[in-house]
């Protein structure tokens, strides 16, 4: 069934589980996934991703071959699991959406909100590093974020579900899709130089947690707010959700998934079984 557009996965997911559907497949990327997602919360109906997208998180996370027919071949052998997902209030609370993956509030926001979808189209993830490039010398928005108890003023926060960002990197190195918290990363700095020089090679490095200005903790729910001034952008699972102020919380029991058998001990270790 195709979406016919923006948002239309979320209607069709309904409109199938009221049909008596037992699987739901999205044919996708992440954007895709979340929308359907959206029309599944709360029911105990698996779904399972054939990933055809830009970065593929949720995929790579899973440890799901990013191949769709490659993964469409291990249907059979793929086991539910019960996950919480994320809830943002953004607007002021006058939107709400449910995410999987993560809510990112600032520096990437501002860059998925200026995205050009037609470069997107045509270069895939080179779209989103060429929208990061245009950031060069601008002074980020600073904003406030509360969680775990901690107040911070930062230009990009993550509320992550996921390690995996972007495909490749991994930020929220604490996060876990069986967890029932946020795996929160917060960047301090108003300096994209700072983002290029210092933090992103940290992250690439693996020396995130080792480094000024970023901060790392857990935490079931935050809030964000901006001062007065230009508006700070939110995105749940790559695509524009809103502005602040905004808040994140964890929805426990949401969402029934189709995993390898091999999950999470590939993803997170042993502990996590």
């Amino acid at each position: 069934m195709p979406t016919g557009g923006p948002g239309g996965a979320t209607g069709l997911a309904r409109q199938v589980l009221q049909e008596g559907a037992d699987l739901v497949l999205a044919l996708g990327g992440d954007g895709t996934v979340n929308e359907t997602a959206n029309g599944m919360i709360g029911s105990r109906v698996p779904l399972a991703m054939l990933p055809a997208g830009t970065a593929n998180v949720l995929a790579r996370e899973l440890g799901l071959p990013c191949n769709p027919l490659a993964a469409a071949r291990r249907i059979a052998e793929l086991v539910p699991r019960r996950i919480a997902v994320g809830l943002l209030r953004s607007d002021g609370g006058a939107c709400s959406r449910h995410f999987l993956l993560m809510a990112g509030v600032g520096f990437d926001a501002h860059i998925v909100y200026n995205l050009n979808l037609d470069l997107k189209s045509r270069l895939g993830q080179l779209a989103y590093w060429a929208g990061a490039l245009k950031e060069i010398g601008r002074r980020l928005d600073e904003f406030d974020a509360e969680a775990g108890g901690r107040r911070f003023r930062c230009s990009f926060a993550v509320a992550s579900r996921t390690r995996n960002y972007a495909g490749y990197l991994k930020i929220a190195t604490h996060a876990s899709l069986l967890a029932q918290d946020f795996g929160v990363v917060i960047f301090e700095g108003v300096s994209t130089l700072r983002y290029y020089g210092i933090y992103l090679p940290a992250v690439l490095s693996g020396r995130a947690d080792h480094t000024k200005g970023i901060s790392f903790l857990r935490s079931a729910g935050a809030s964000f707010a901006a001062p007065p001034g230009a508006p700070v952008y939110v995105q749940v699972d790559g695509d524009y959700a809103g502005r602040l102020p905004a808040s994140v919380e964890i929805v426990p029991d949401a969402l029934t998934i189709l995993t390898p058998p091999e999950f999470p001990e590939t993803a997170y270790g042993p502990a996590h079984s």
